[in-house]
């Protein structure tokens, strides 16, 4: 049963805190645990986030290599196969633009360049307007009765 008399802190809820500068008698006056002299002992002194002391920093030490081409198109991918979905579920008909592909979802952002792809099979005969076509892509459209336009 607990008194008013006997209460207690609950275990390692009380730390002691190491009071910086507060005179000799506490252990840490003087110098205030900077030791003597140099920049680290002075008020404002900040290191470089990426300092390891002198060492070569990590940031540094490894290669650079590689190489980003910045003329590189990145293109959004349909497959063949989608677009049969799409004629199968009464969505196109005939014709496939790059506009109906993003009113549909097919494709989410409206002016990056889009590109067919051949994975799948289609049946429909379709005519297919898209800023790029793989080889075996173009093969299914016409061998499918469609016809292949590259968009400008």
């Amino acid at each position: 049963m607990k008194h008013i008399g006997n209460l207690t802190y609950a275990p390692g809820s009380r730390k002691k805190k190491k009071r910086i500068g507060r005179g000799a008698g506490s252990g840490h006056g003087g110098t205030s645990t900077r030791g003597h002299k140099g920049h680290q002992s002075r008020s404002n002194h900040t290191f470089k986030r990426h300092f390891e002391g002198g060492q070569m920093p990590l940031t540094r030490r490894i290669p650079k290599f590689g190489f980003t081409n910045i003329f590189r198109v990145e293109y959004q991918v349909v497959n063949i196969s989608r677009l049969q979905e799409l004629v199968d579920n009464n969505i196109i008909t005939n014709d496939v633009t790059p506009e109906i592909l993003f009113a549909n979802n097919v494709v989410s952002k409206r002016n990056t360049p889009i590109k067919i792809l051949g994975n799948g099979n289609l049946s429909a005969k379709l005519n297919v307007m898209a800023h790029g076509f793989s080889e075996s892509a173009k093969q299914k459209i016409e061998q499918a009765g469609g016809t292949v336009n590259t968009h400008e």
